[in-house]
């Protein structure tokens, strides 16, 4: 119990850091640039907006179900570009001859700005979920299956020549040496691709559904609502600071588990 209330403290002290840092970025940026303030607002005109002034309920329920509608998308696009990246991943490790005939593709989806692969995305998809998975799947996709990739690869020689020396085959090996050993380049894979999905998302919403941050960010910025505009950055931001977190929680409890 002493081990896990002191992992949790350490994880929270984390938590208040991060939120620190980017406060701190935050007010010293708009400082140095000296942005004017009708156009750069600070932490307490965000708390404003959002909690103090007459309207802040009904500004609190347009940005955080706007966060609500992006946090939906980027799940999509987390769970497609995870899963692709998973199964590429494996079949690269199995076949190589497969990963010198597939990878140049991956190459060009992280090549090519998303912003000119959109207008074929959503010729191809529509404007609906499966466009919002396509987008925001394609920024996940290529971090991840590099940091796989390199975690199966991670797999000691020694280990992978006992199990042929018993008459393991390739794929015993793969799936009793190279997957446990690359569960801590999982756990990275994840954490890169939390604020690479968030940013898929933000352009599906502006690019194609018009729903969402992605979307009313822009719309804000139309009509020089800046308070909103910074609103929808922060709790963005916040959200994702929040679910790195979770996920390193989740690595920190599975590696007590494991007694690693």
């Amino acid at each position: 119990m002493r081990a896990v209330a002191l992992s949790t403290g350490r994880q929270l002290l984390s938590l208040v850091l991060s939120f620190a840092v980017v406060g701190v970025l935050w007010i010293g940026l708009l400082r140095a640039f000296d942005v004017s303030s009708y156009i750069g607002k600070g932490p307490f005109d965000v708390w404003t907006y959002l909690v103090l002034e007459p309207e802040a309920a009904a500004n609190r329920a347009l940005v955080l179900g706007q966060l609500g509608q992006t946090l939906l998308d980027a799940g999509m696009g987390f769970s497609a570009g995870m899963a692709a990246a998973v199964a590429a991943a494996g079949i690269f490790t199995l076949f190589r001859g497969v990963e010198q005939a597939l990878m140049p593709v991956a190459l060009i989806l992280r090549s090519v700005p998303l912003v000119a692969l959109a207008p074929m995305i959503i010729l191809v998809f529509g404007r609906q979920e499966a466009a919002v998975a396509a987008m925001g799947g394609i920024v996940v996709l290529f971090p991840a299956l590099v940091t796989i990739i390199f975690g199966l690869r991670s797999a000691s020689p020694a280990m992978l020549d006992v199990v042929r020396v018993y008459g393991g085959s390739r794929f015993d090996a793969f799936r009793k040496v190279a997957m446990p050993s690359s569960a801590p380049a999982f756990f990275t894979a994840l954490r890169v691709s939390i604020p690479g999905a968030l940013t898929g998302a933000l352009l599906a919403e502006w690019l194609a559904t018009g729903q969402g941050l992605g979307y009313g960010i822009v719309s804000a910025v139309s009509r020089a609502r800046y308070d909103q505009v910074w609103a929808g950055v922060v709790v963005v931001t916040l959200a994702s600071i929040l679910l790195y977190a979770v996920v390193s929680a989740l690595e920190a409890a599975l590696q007590r588990r494991n007694g690693s």
